[in-house]
């Protein structure tokens, strides 16, 4: 099969022949029709889960969201049956060897559901990781109607799931942006956008809310320096899916914060897909592409600026 991956650590991405994977205990195989990309395939081709002490075993296959066809399936597999059309997600785990970049791939069936007949493939693909971190940075600082809540790095994927998904609960978002993205973020439901490229981010929102914000979701960002905090008032939360100030400062600010890591478990997800299907959650697709151009298109979403999601098709 075709397979977009990295030979040996090192070395950058290509596409070429690999064996097809088998299923085994608990995981199905799918044949790929489209795979949503995202920074962490990036971040495994440059050998960063080794880095972090996750066993990447060569050659690694990128890619971690797909909608397919179900081929086989697993032993212990009973939600699912051959011929389904689903969507779902490779969770991470060691070793990180299987993705989604392929013609076929072997996905774990406690993170895949069913695609809606309402869904096509591409706006499935596009789904898992992405919205779940917004479902789950929206749990983590457990928004509620008629709060004011900030999304720090709203243009991206992630952002926009964010948004759509705190203005359906009645929560006034702020949304990070620039000025290219007032127009897009004003219509999946943010109140106001920030220019993060102009004054200081808390420094503005504090202009706009001098008591400040209920909480925080921060998608942007390695420093916790630059992670605005100030724009939160005392008592209120912070959920980040990059990087999180330390503790002991937050709760010198008198607030409270949560590391979040996606989890694109079927519940999630299909819940998700229900949204979608139903007209009720926005799915930005950037721009679909062939299997051959993953490797570029992966490096584009490396170098930032992509409003929206990148698709990879195969094809029906």
């Amino acid at each position: 099969m075709r397979a977009v991956n990295v030979p040996a650590a090192g070395e950058q991405p290509q596409l070429t022949d690999l064996p097809t994977p088998t299923p085994g205990e608990g995981t199905v195989l799918v044949r790929v029709v489209a795979a949503g990309l995202n920074p962490i395939d990036n971040g495994i081709a440059s050998g960063m889960m080794a880095q972090m002490g996750m066993e990447q075993r060569y050659p690694v296959t990128l890619g971690r969201d797909a909608a397919g066809v179900v081929q086989a399936l697993g032993p212990g597999v009973d939600h699912l049956r051959v011929g389904d059309e689903v969507f779902g997600h490779i969770l991470l785990a060691p070793p990180i060897s299987a993705g989604t970049l392929a013609d076929y791939a072997v996905l774990p069936a406690a993170a895949v559901t069913v695609k809606p007949a309402g869904l096509d493939f591409v706006t499935a693909a596009a789904l898992p990781l992405a919205g779940a971190a917004a479902a789950d940075s929206i749990t983590a600082v457990d928004a509620q109607p008629g709060q004011t809540i900030l999304v720090n790095g709203a243009s991206g994927g992630v952002g926009a799931f964010a948004v759509q998904l705190l203005s359906a609960r009645g929560v006034t978002v702020i949304a990070t942006g620039t000025a290219d993205d007032v127009e897009r973020l004003t219509a999946l439901g943010a109140a106001a956008v920030v220019d993060y490229t102009a004054d200081p981010v808390a420094e503005q929102v504090r202009a706009r809310h001098p008591e400040g914000v209920d909480a925080l979701i921060n998608l942007a960002g390695y420093d916790p320096g630059q992670v605005p905090v100030a724009a939160v008032r005392e008592g209120g939360k912070v959920a980040s899916t990059t990087v999180l100030p330390e503790q002991s400062a937050l709760a010198a600010a008198g607030l409270t914060g949560t590391s979040v890591m996606a989890a694109p478990v079927t519940e999630t997800i299909a819940a998700l897909g229900a949204q979608a299907a139903a007209g009720d959650l926005r799915v930005p697709i950037a721009e679909v592409v062939t299997l051959d151009q993953a490797p570029q298109a992966l490096a584009d979403l490396a170098a930032g600026g992509v409003g929206g999601k990148i698709v990879v098709s195969l094809g029906d």
